[in-house]
């Protein structure tokens, strides 16, 4: 395992323990009965925690550790010493991670100007997304597509500026299609899937 390997490993447990400090403690209850929730507001819980983590990640720990000369986020992070991923590049390896127990739920970052190629959105409905999202960022683009056999829903979230380190980022890549973002503005979209029945 090399080095960054490690490196990505000690954040992702890190970044993810600091999301998990704020779960309510009490006392549980041995209430068996079934609780229905709306697709809808399971795709935000998702989202929530998310994008929770990965702004944790952002300013706690690439910001703080680049400011004092630890280590630099690079996208290039797995074949360069004394580096780690990108904030995005963790929402992908995160996804990866997630695939692995068989669940289905799917999360990606997607945008009109993509830095990484990967990251343009994949059919109708994200394209529909990410022009829904730029015209009304306060809600999110949501509706059920099928994928070969198996139907998801699908929720389009605003992929939003949160510091001066993305919009430095973006704004100077040479492969990014735009370069003058400022905080605040819709990046480009997350997309949250879930498998349905």
């Amino acid at each position: 395992m090399t080095s960054s390997h490690k490196l990505l490993g000690g954040v992702l447990i890190l970044a993810f323990a600091l999301g998990g400090a704020a779960f309510p403690s009490g006392k549980a209850t041995e209430d068996k009965s079934a609780v229905s929730l709306p697709i809808e507001m399971v795709a935000d819980y998702v989202h929530a925690v998310v994008e929770a983590n990965r702004e944790v990640y952002t300013k706690h720990v690439v910001e703080r550790l680049q400011a004092r000369g630890v280590v630099v986020a690079s996208e290039n992070w797995e074949y360069q010493q004394n580096t780690m991923p990108l904030p995005a590049q963790l929402l992908m390896e995160s996804d990866r991670v997630l695939e692995r127990n068989g669940m289905g739920i799917q999360y990606r970052l997607i945008s009109l100007w993509p830095i990484n190629k990967r990251n343009v959105a994949s059919g109708e409905f994200q394209k529909s997304g990410l022009t829904a999202i730029l015209a009304h960022p306060t809600k999110p683009y949501t509706g059920y597509v099928t994928v070969g056999r198996a139907r998801y829903f699908q929720a389009v979230y605003p992929d939003v500026a949160v510091t001066e380190g993305c919009i430095g980022c973006h704004n100077a890549h040479p492969e990014s299609g735009k370069r003058d973002f400022k905080i605040n503005d819709v990046m480009g979209a997350m997309v949250i899937s879930i498998p349905v029945k």
